[in-house]
């Protein structure tokens, strides 16, 4: 059995009260696809790609901090193996979502700047992640 540290279990216990907020975009997914909500198809395109990330990443990142709980890092490194996930899954729904707001947009705005930011999060991530786990 794996025993969570409190910062895990205080983690895991947020992130799942989070997930509402991923189910109020699967609503507002629902008002775009039904036309109740105007969108161009980058907006839809955007909009869907960024509630798949998170779903996806906030599913990842709970394994995550599961995985992380067996690791032997410390300080810094256990806390971006225990949390880089969960904030890629923060900055990239953002950078879809924000990139794509506005009346009749085609493309993106300033804020597709957190996509590179998220992704690189992500991968530092799961690679010290990763690291931990092999060298535990």
């Amino acid at each position: 059995m794996i025993e969570l540290a409190e910062e895990a279990r205080v983690t895991a216990g947020i992130v799942l009260l989070t997930i509402v907020t991923i189910e109020a975009g699967g609503g507002f997914l629902v008002a775009v696809a039904t036309g109740k909500v105007p969108a161009t198809e980058f907006q839809r395109r955007f909009f869907r790609a960024g509630h798949a990330h998170a779903g996806v990443l906030v599913l990842l990142g709970l394994v995550c901090l599961l995985l992380a709980e067996v690791t032997a890092l410390e300080g810094a490194w256990l806390w971006l193996a225990r949390t880089g996930v969960l904030v890629a899954a923060v900055l990239m729904p953002m950078g879809f979502f924000f990139s794509a707001m506005g009346r009749d947009r085609t493309r993106p705005n300033r804020a597709v700047w957190l996509l590179p930011v998220g992704a690189a999060v992500l991968a530092a991530g799961v690679l010290t992640l990763g690291i931990g786990l092999l060298t535990a």
